[in-house]
């Protein structure tokens, strides 16, 4: 990978890891991993209506994201059936979201122009569009982290990130005690959001619920702006889907569902970066459904 995104895990679909830690539960207990992913499954019918709602209102989904993940970004967009801005001039970045679906604020090349406008664009929208957080590479400078936990304080109604930049960002040590479903969940109460950690497994929490995505291939740590893209899939999901949870779990779904099935026509990263957008413009509810691989438990002791 090069470019602003550079070693980050963009998404799930690397090599999956089924091992079962111990989550520590709510309430003091314990359970498993195997507990959870053998839980209520989130019906795959009602994550493929998220898709269809897409194509059918197209939302503009504006774009505050790095310069590396731009143009992939707005193609991921399109092939789901939103509609992309990517403005990040501060003269101009008010008009562009006032009138946008939902917004996304990707801080790979955090310049003085962007930070502007991160500030700008979430005046504009305050509390109308939901927006949400890819903190990437906090785990690099101080001033970024800084900068990203002022911006969990604003609210985001989605926080998508991988391990490196969750550890950082809730300041949480590697380990079953706070790597697991209860800290997640845990985590995403306190900040009243939803937090979608990225890694061999996509897990999502909202402080109440859990779950698990395991669909995805290996080659999609070898594209750059994979995992911003998936953040923008997000934006678009939440701008037609009321519920946040429900929102995200679609979104990366359709992305790893997406990978699976170009990872079955690629030959390596170059024709799969293509073929991934061309199976997310061609992915039907059908498709969808029979292939997510998606469980979810509520919190034991809530």
């Amino acid at each position: 990978m090069t470019g602003e995104c550079l070693a980050r895990m963009p998404h799930a679909g690397v090599a999956k890891q089924w091992s079962a830690p111990i989550f520590a539960a709510a309430g003091g207990g314990a359970w498993t991993e195997q507990a959870v992913l053998d839980a209520t499954a989130e019906d795959p019918a009602n994550l493929a209506q998220v898709l269809d709602r897409i194509r059918e209102n197209r939302p503009r989904v504006h774009c505050i994201t790095n310069s590396v993940a731009q143009a992939y970004t707005a193609n991921m967009l399109l092939a789901a059936g939103a509609l992309p801005s990517m403005t990040s001039a501060p003269q101009e970045i008010a008009d562009f979201t006032a009138t946008c679906a939902a917004l996304l604020i990707n801080l790979g090349t955090l310049d003085s122009e962007r930070r502007a406008a991160i500030g700008i664009a979430l005046d504009a929208v305050g509390a109308r569009v939901p927006w949400v957080l890819d903190p990437v590479f906090v785990e690099r400078a101080g001033a970024r982290l800084a900068f990203a936990r002022a911006l969990l304080g604003r609210k985001p109604r989605v926080v998508r990130l991988n391990m490196a930049e969750y550890c950082t960002l809730f300041d949480a040590e590697p380990g079953a005690a706070t790597m697991g479903a209860d800290a997640l969940m845990r985590n995403a109460r306190a900040h009243a959001t939803v937090i979608a950690r990225t890694g061999a497994r996509d897990h999502v929490a909202d402080g109440a619920r859990f779950a698990s995505v395991a669909n995805g291939s290996p080659l999609m740590a070898m594209v750059t702006a994979m995992g911003c893209a998936g953040s923008a899939l997000v934006a678009a999901a939440l701008a037609v889907e009321a519920d946040a949870f429900r929102a995200t779990l679609a979104a990366l779904t359709i992305l790893g569902v997406a990978g699976e099935i170009a990872a079955e026509r690629a030959h390596g990263p170059g024709t799969f970066a293509a073929a991934i957008l061309d199976a997310v413009a061609g992915l039907d509810a059908a498709t969808l459904a029979a292939r997510a691989r998606v469980k979810r438990s509520t919190a034991p002791h809530a």
